[in-house]
């Protein structure tokens, strides 16, 4: 029994795999346990081994053991699916799947890859928390007549005043009290979100790429360890425009009968990098249209024939296609380069 190619369809406990050999056809197909798939494919020759593209763990024991390993999206191998949908028939679509020359795959990513992208994920729950947070107090306060005004710390400032003094019969005493215990809830939240922020600034001191994604105007130490973390060198991209459209940053197309018709951008992809490349190129677009750099003439242009939240899209897409070429091309970020307008 040669066989070329295994497709693994995952599952908590239970996994199907579906082998094919050099012709296509499925000459294996076994369901065991997720903790016996290690011992398995330790005992076949050097194969493909593909998989849907949640399981990096995974990945990395197999690419040990001499396999090659080819991680795709989910969306792309729901087509090979035949007739109705179960374990096998998923395992062998994915099989196939991986046996197609004009196939995407994911690089498997490193153990310290997925450490950072731990890392980001703790930090957007706690950011998320304390949004809610946030919202809960404001809630409070207007059930109570009092509209706390726009911003963080401004709200902070107010809830400290109201703490403070006695005489604001709106608030009662057990208000006051359930107030204090959310400010001190919010504290922590604070401190927690700041350790995570100073480790990721230890991050970027260390690691050279990140260091040179940071001199990008727009990316900071957020941004560039979550880009190092999610694409590595970036050459699994061919092109910078390849990459922005991995993160959404490019317009959908809905293109018939050789008439182009483009629509918004397409919002695919990690949805996470994608926020805060367009929050950075909103922060730092003020300052760029003051500079006499390529990149800023750009920008300035831009603004005047675009709305503002288009061109800052527009720059979240220039910033992204700026990083890849960083990342793949191991260069400096030069701020007088001449780019080709996007």
């Amino acid at each position: 029994m040669d066989i070329v190619i295994i497709g693994i369809d995952l599952g908590k406990n239970s996994c199907s795999l579906a082998g094919m050999d050099a012709s296509g056809r499925v000459v294996l197909r076994r369901r065991m346990r997720r903790n016996s798939l290690e011992r398995f494919t330790k005992g076949l020759g050097r194969c493909i081994i593909a998989m849907e593209a949640c399981c990096g763990a995974l990945g990395r024991v197999f690419a040990t053991q001499g396999h090659e390993v080819r991680l795709m999206s989910p969306e792309y191998v729901r087509p090979y699916v035949k007739a109705q949908k179960n374990d096998d028939l998923d395992a062998e679509a994915i099989a196939e799947a991986a046996s197609r020359p004009t196939m995407r795959f994911v690089e498997v990513k490193s153990q310290v890859q997925s450490d950072i992208q731990a890392l980001h994920r703790a930090r957007e729950r706690l950011v998320a928390e304390r949004t809610a947070l946030i919202n809960h107090l404001r809630a409070l306060l207007l059930e109570r007549g009092i509209v706390a005004p726009q911003g963080r710390r401004k709200l902070e400032e107010q809830l400290s005043t109201f703490v403070d003094e006695d005489g604001i019969e709106a608030l009662s005493p057990r208000i006051r009290l359930l107030i204090e215990d959310l400010r001190a809830e919010w504290r922590a939240l604070d401190e927690r979100i700041a350790a995570f922020d100073g480790e990721f600034v230890r991050m970027a001191r260390d690691d050279e790429a990140v260091r040179r994604l940071t001199k990008i105007p727009g990316i900071g130490t957020i941004n560039a360890t979550a880009l190092a973390a999610a694409v590595g060198n970036a050459r699994a991209f061919r092109r910078g425009r390849d990459m922005a459209a991995w993160l959404g940053l490019t317009p959908r197309q809905m293109t018939t009968g050789g008439k182009p018709c483009l629509l918004g951008i397409s919002k695919r992809g990690n949805r996470y990098l994608r926020k805060n490349l367009i929050h950075g190129a909103r922060a730092v677009l003020p300052y760029l249209v003051e500079r006499e750099t390529p990149l800023g003439r750009w920008a300035r242009g831009l603004l005047a024939r675009a709305h503002k939240n288009v061109a800052v899209v527009a720059l979240a897409n220039k910033l992204a296609r700026i990083a890849w070429a960083i990342l793949a091309r191991g260069c400096a970020y030069d701020a007088g380069y001449e780019m080709v307008s996007a």
